[in-house]
């Protein structure tokens, strides 16, 4: 049966995806963590200055090898300019981090943009990000339910689409990194890509965690010695997360390294799983930063001249190989049916 989609949508999705419909996307929308992570390696503050540098040397470069760039109106402005010919431009709407006085983690919006504005100053999909628990009392999650469903109202007013990422958490479990949140995940992830498929909310494209935690997959090169799944296990629950999403979604990177990040991906084409590509950030660039610390921006660009590009290079390598394109979750491209 033909699925009917809007002309704003449809575009904006296409934009952000390669010829083949796969969606090799860059992300470089980080800010709090950037700042901390490029003090750190200098051992004084950054600036300002500092992350627009970095976000446009990223923008530059990598573009060349990526369908889109995810970037924040904030420092991302000057690299939305350098981008490559041709690659798309997400830009994210939520302010960086969440609210921290206790473990609710509520979303909030940047207060001096809108859905308008984004589009004006060329986003061609709008990106929110929502830190989410599903064992959270339902006074805690209905507000970011309404928090969804208000900025996906928004960008259909728009006509422009809107990716959801959704990043699982529960601080009674403790670390993310941990055994125990290992175990948990799996049953994290498919309830929330199964919340969020739901239409009063409007989202276009799932930007999802992998549904493992690969350091407790046993049987892979990234295990490294406790067991919370078997790789027949973990292709499983690739399987069964992706079974319930009713909408076209991608994987992202969670700031693992860029060889974790391909044998995460490979996995989940092994197990025959129908993502639709990547918005990976850190896995890309990462190594980046202590380069740009210690040597400026000169030695950043020779580093992701050189090193930077491998790793992108490499993934789309995998992302030809694993990824389904966007419109196969419609029936083909050809049964979209473009409104207006």
């Amino acid at each position: 049966m033909p699925v009917t989609m809007t002309k704003g949508k449809f575009a904006g999705i296409s934009a952000c995806a390669n010829n083949n419909g796969v969606i090799a996307a860059a992300a470089m929308d980080q800010r709090g963590s950037l700042e901390k992570a490029i003090s750190k390696a200098r051992g004084s503050a950054a600036v300002a200055d500092d992350l627009v540098k970095f976000k446009v040397a990223v923008s530059r470069i990598l573009t060349r090898h990526a369908s889109a760039i995810l970037l924040d109106p904030e420092y991302g402005l000057e690299a939305l300019k350098a981008r490559a010919t041709g690659s798309g431009v997400l830009l994210a709407y939520e302010k960086t981090g969440y609210d921290t006085k206790d473990d609710s983690r509520l979303p909030d919006l940047l207060p001096d943009w809108s859905v308008y504005r984004l589009v004006a100053a060329g986003a061609n999909v709008v990106k929110i990000l929502l830190y989410y628990n599903p064992t959270h009392p339902e006074r805690i999650n209905t507000i970011k339910h309404a928090f969804i469903e208000r900025v996906g109202a928004e960008c259909a007013a728009n006509d422009v689409p809107l990716f959801l990422e959704v990043v699982c958490y529960n601080d009674t479990l403790g670390d993310a990194k941990s055994l125990e949140f290992a175990k948990a995940k799996p049953g994290y992830v498919k309830a929330y890509m199964e919340e969020f498929s739901k239409p009063q909310y409007r989202v276009d494209i799932l930007k999802v965690e992998v549904p493992v935690n690969m350091a407790f997959v046993e049987g892979t090169k990234t295990f490294a010695g406790q067991k919370a799944y078997t790789k027949k296990e973990a292709m499983k629950l690739f399987q069964e997360t992706a079974s319930v999403s009713k909408l076209p979604f991608i994987y992202l990177s969670a700031g693992v390294s860029d060889e974790v990040f391909r044998e995460t991906l490979e996995l989940a084409a092994e197990a025959g799983t129908p993502f639709s590509g990547v918005l990976c950030g850190r896995a890309t660039w990462q190594d980046g930063i202590p380069v740009y610390a210690s040597g400026g921006i000169d030695a950043l660009n020779a580093w992701l001249e050189d090193r930077g590009l491998k790793n992108i290079t490499a993934l789309n390598t995998i992302l030809a190989k694993g990824a389904k394109p966007w419109w196969d979750f419609y029936g083909g491209k050809g049964n979209i049916r473009v409104a207006g």
